[in-house]
């Protein structure tokens, strides 16, 4: 049975100890202040975020998508095919991927880039198990080209790669602090909740992530928590469930 929506504006009061987590963030976030590509600084600031987990000995895997560079759904309705699209914007989170590794790598953080769809000159192909033993090892594991599939978004990509990696939570980083009640960059009385479940965002068609994602990590047990990624140690504060943010769950 779905949880009563009720808005609040409290932080979560249970913390929870996270062996693995899977970072989600657009590629909008890459961007910074800028309309389109890369921010260096900001590509920088995610990466002293992910430094600040894994110094407290939390794996960390991530998934960024290509909002920054190309989105495959707005080619499509452009008049390109759909497919051809998508692949096109499976290579940005590549390219994307590649900038975070080396933005990681440059503080010292060791981090491998898998693609599911294989380039074997420049990032490893997708093998769940040695993604596995690189995170045991302390490296950050960054998951490219979504599913390697079209149609598939790259939220969708996240919660399965989630899944097959066991991770205790799915923290989705977005431009707001939580999920809300309307669009709070439009609607100032939009007001924030702090807990919702899977299926009442599904219903309610409140936008956290696409049905799909939404599914596979209702159907995996894998709690999502949405939060403003663009405020710095945002992402450790969630992981150690203090903060600002809405847990979707059961």
């Amino acid at each position: 049975m779905s949880a009563n929506l009720n808005p609040v504006h409290e932080n979560m009061p249970e913390q929870r100890p996270y062996k693995r987590v899977l970072l989600k963030m657009s590629g909008e976030v890459l961007m910074g202040p800028n309309e389109f590509g890369l921010h260096p600084e900001t590509v920088a600031r995610v990466a002293r975020d992910i430094q600040t987990v894994i110094d407290t000995g939390v794996q960390v895997c991530v998934v960024v998508g290509a909002g920054n560079i190309f989105r495959g759904v707005s080619g499509a309705s452009q008049g390109m095919d759909r497919t051809a699209a998508d692949h096109m914007g499976m290579l940005g989170i590549v390219i994307n991927a590649l900038c975070l590794q080396n933005a990681l790598e440059a503080i010292g953080v060791q981090t491998r880039v898998q693609s599911a769809i294989r380039m074997d000159e420049i990032c490893e192909p997708y093998i769940r198990r040695r993604a596995i033993r690189h995170m045991d090892k302390g490296r950050v594991v960054i998951f490219a080209a979504g599913t390697g599939n079209p149609y598939f978004t790259s939220d969708t990509g996240a919660s399965l790669r989630a899944s097959e990696m066991n991770c205790d939570l799915i923290a989705k980083g977005t431009k707001v602090d939580g999920v809300y009640n309307a669009d709070p960059m439009t609607n100032p009385d939009a007001v924030r909740f702090e807990k919702v479940s899977y299926m009442d965002v599904l219903t309610k068609d409140l936008r956290v992530m696409d049905a799909t994602a939404i599914s596979l990590a209702r159907d995996n047990s894998i709690p999502i928590a949405v939060f403003n990624i663009r405020e710095e140690n945002n992402f450790a504060n969630i992981v150690k469930g203090e903060g600002t943010f809405t847990i979707v769950g059961d």
